[in-house]
């Protein structure tokens, strides 16, 4: 892949769930379905100076980082047939680990 995030923005692929939501025998379509909230860090941005004590992005986040983000955030792309999603700063809300 060669998308590079600018600023402080982070490229995450998202994690699909592997089993197959039912209500009973209801099968749930994958239209109803949730949109995953959680990722793996793919590339992450330049850094941003901050203002005085604050953390540049890449002393928090770095390529294979897993991560949880805002349900709406950030802009779904397809890049070689595979779905990423570019997030800024503010739509990762926790990192797993």
């Amino acid at each position: 892949m060669n998308l590079k995030p600018l600023d402080e923005r982070v490229i995450v692929k998202p994690l699909e769930e592997d089993e197959e939501k039912k209500v009973g025998s209801i099968i749930i379509p994958d239209t109803a379905k949730e949109r995953p909230q959680m990722g793996e860090v793919v590339a992450v941005g330049d850094d941003v100076p901050k203002k005085e004590g604050g953390k540049l992005l890449s002393q928090v986040l770095k390529a294979g980082d897993r991560v949880i983000y805002s349900k709406y955030g950030g802009t779904e792309i397809e890049q070689e047939g595979q779905k990423y999603l570019i997030l800024s700063r503010g739509d990762i809300l926790a990192k797993i680990g």
